[in-house]
């Protein structure tokens, strides 16, 4: 069997959902909306496929329509507004996607207190089975291996930025090369873990209100 192939026709929902980037399909109908808001920590971007509509990003209003892409950087407050009388669908993603997911706001703009979506606003279905005391848990453990990892790395890119620099300054390529190889060893394995701390922390934040 291949890897799945969606259809912005049919699959309308939440295609990939990761502490990394969330992607889906979305479709609005004629006059519909969404409320001011904006993400703390992603980037939202925003590609039309059928249909007419208006964004506003952090204050400035444009038209789009299919094939045309806008993005909401960090932080930017933004909503949507379906024009005409024909549905809209889009597709958008998210990135990171990292609970709380949306910050509303004022029409002024102002911080509303953070929206803290359940699994099912993103299709994902939580395992019920692993306790909020489990969670906890591992939330702590792999905070806990995230420091370990990020001072281990910052020895490194130390050690090894300062042999980088040298390298350089003596146009020795091969020393360069192995110097920035090392950085990049010990930057990987803290990404990883930030990457798996999200991916616990987005199964624990919802489960709060259970």
């Amino acid at each position: 069997m291949g890897f799945p192939v969606y259809d912005y026709r049919t699959d309308v929902r939440n295609v990939l959902v990761t502490p990394q980037i969330r992607s889906r399909f979305l479709r609005m109908e004629p006059g519909q909306s969404a409320q001011l808001h904006s993400h703390d920590l992603g980037h939202e971007i925003f590609l039309i496929l059928e249909g007419r509509v208006e964004f506003e990003i952090d204050g400035e209003t444009e038209e789009l329509g299919p094939g045309q892409m806008c993005v909401a950087l960090v932080d930017q407050p933004h909503k949507v507004r379906v024009l005409g009388d024909e549905p809209m669908t889009m597709y958008l993603s998210v990135t990171p996607h990292i609970h709380p997911t949306h910050t509303p706001r004022t029409a002024d703009g102002e911080r509303l207190p953070h929206n803290f979506a359940p699994p099912s606003a993103y299709d994902v279905e939580p395992d019920m089975e692993v306790s909020v005391s489990e969670l906890v848990a591992r939330q702590i453990e792999t905070a806990q291996q995230l420091a370990e990892l990020t001072q281990k790395c910052a020895a490194i890119q130390e050690e090894m930025g300062e042999q980088l620099k040298s390298a350089v300054a003596e146009g020795d390529e091969a020393g360069a090369i192995a110097a920035r190889q090392a950085m990049w060893d010990a930057i990987y394995p803290v990404y990883k873990a930030i990457a798996e701390l999200g991916d616990v922390w987005n199964e624990l934040a919802p489960r709060a209100t259970y």
